[in-house]
């Protein structure tokens, strides 16, 4: 269905481009404005700062992606990117050390931003009412008398210029000045939700040894290591979030973060942060491998929900897609995910409508306010947890303290559990990929039931398979999966 001549998309990044698939079967041309010149490869770009560092492509952001662009993620492992069992291909150091490796119901699709942000825009140049303008800046939009985005105004090489528009997507991230132009065409001033937990994150590009090279306790692909829950005296590189990345091209990213600690920013430093962690088997990583870039750090990371939901009248003309309407704090891996969930929205709502009038736009912020909850509610969990944390949803401090004293035990009898209970594990695998909010999982009573009777095994003693390896050692690489009894058989019988 035909709903208008030209849709403009503020923005080719990720966010940008899912919106593309949602725009291109109902307007006769869609135009992407992006600042960068794009590379024709993958490569890393002025935009995109935080390419240098890992992202994790949920499995609900990749089957958004190929609902829009079906095909997608064929191509993306065409392209170099590794499908991957979590539990099966990770080094992943706990609490209590080392945990034990199987199969498991968390698989994911591994690769660069970059990669994946390539193979995305493949995709997008291929559909044929698409122009994508680069080396453009957005500096303004225009409206009529009753404040309906009506155009676009940007700078081009070629001077100052204008797009009329049916349809604007705001896709400028985190920084967009779209709320702005929108006050200053007479619009209310959007509310917005903040939290920041001033988490900062640094990372170095390797190339690892060939498998022909590597020793044989070198089975993982992916190391992480668990911030310490030791309330005692240690490193502060104890409390680091820390991966080992792997990427296409037999390449990894080493990457270490932290809440409200300073992070090394030259190579020394990192090295040396690195022989200080919670174990040895990290920076023997590093040094088996090449290194290939300087420590690339972050530091923008607060959650930021502009409620454009809570206005009484819904913007007209424009939407919003992203980290232009939510920005999560990058660490948990949920933005590119959470924006190709938001053109799936977009693109229903599109395909339900006949005009882009106020109950289209207002609808489609009330079934983003409802997609965005589950990642939002996430992320609150976690970053309210820190003293050091800023913005309107900082947590009085008697929720800081029943975060800080249940957050960890409640993890740890999550994962705990998902090792011996495939029903717990499948649960616990669709909330990490969005798919379930953590809501929905604990108000099950098979998951309920399996928790209780996982921590009652602990009293006893009873455990299926051992865990806790010892964290200065090389990660064991048994595969404990016949321990665990037939996967299959547990899930038919709960249903």
């Amino acid at each position: 269905m035909n709903l208008g001549r030209t849709a403009v998309v503020l923005g080719g990044s990720m966010a940008g481009l899912s919106a593309v698939g949602a725009l291109a079967p109902h307007f006769r041309e869609v135009i992407v404005l992006e600042r960068d010149e794009l590379p024709p490869d993958a490569e890393h770009r002025r935009g995109v700062p935080q390419s240098k560092h890992p992202h994790f492509l949920l499995n609900s952001g990749r089957r958004a992606i190929d609902a829009l662009f079906p095909g997608f993620e064929a191509d993306l492992i065409t392209a170099g990117g590794m499908p991957l069992i979590a539990s099966m291909d990770t080094a992943y150091l706990e609490e209590a050390g080392w945990a034990p490796r199987k199969q498991g119901a968390l698989d994911m699709v591994y690769g660069s931003r970059i990669l994946i942000e390539r193979v995305l825009r493949d995709r997008v140049r291929q559909l044929p009412n698409v122009m994508i303008r680069e080396g453009v800046s957005v500096n303004g939009i225009d409206t009529d008398e009753g404040g309906r985005v009506t155009g676009v105004r940007f700078t081009s090489t070629a001077g100052d210029e204008r797009f009329g528009t049916d349809l604007v997507v705001d896709a400028l991230g985190r920084g967009s000045s779209v709320s702005d132009w929108l006050v200053a065409a007479g619009q209310r001033e959007v509310p917005v939700k903040t939290l920041d937990a001033k988490v900062t994150y640094v990372s170095r590009w390797y190339d690892v040894p060939e498998p022909e090279q590597k020793s044989t306790s070198w089975w993982w692909k992916h190391m992480v290591i668990m911030p310490t829950q030791d309330k005692g005296d240690h490193p502060p590189e104890h409390e680091f979030l820390v991966n080992f990345f792997p990427i296409e091209g037999n390449r990894s990213i080493a990457c270490m973060g932290s809440w409200g600690i300073d992070m090394p920013r030259t190579v020394d430093a990192f090295a040396a942060c690195a022989d200080r962690l919670r174990t040895p088997q990290f920076a023997a990583a590093m040094a088996a491998s090449e290194p290939t870039s300087q420590v690339h750090l972050t530091r923008s990371t607060g959650n930021k929900w502009r409620r454009y939901d809570k206005l009484p009248t819904a913007p007209e003309g424009i939407v919003f897609v992203g980290d232009a309407i939510c920005a999560f704090n990058p660490f948990y891996g949920q933005g590119m995910s959470a924006a190709a969930a938001s053109a799936v929205l977009l693109r229903d709502a599109l395909e339900s409508t006949t005009e882009l009038d106020q109950r289209f736009f207002k609808g489609l912020l009330a079934a983003q306010r409802k997609n965005l909850k589950v990642a939002w509610a996430m992320a609150m969990a976690r970053d309210r947890g820190y003293e050091c944390a800023t913005g309107t949803e900082t947590a009085p401090a008697w929720l800081r303290k029943l975060l800080a004293a249940t957050t960890w035990p409640m993890f740890n009898a999550i994962t705990g559990a998902s090792r011996e209970d495939a029903v717990i594990d499948e649960h616990f695998a669709n909330v990490f990929n969005l798919d379930e909010s953590i809501g929905q999982m604990m108000r099950s009573p098979r998951v309920i039931y399996g928790l209780l009777r996982y921590q009652v095994k602990a009293v006893l003693g009873r455990h299926q398979i051992p865990f806790g390896f010892d964290s200065q050692l090389e990660p064991p690489g048994t595969d404990w999966t016949r321990r665990t009894g037939d996967r299959e058989a547990q899930l038919e019988a709960t249903g």
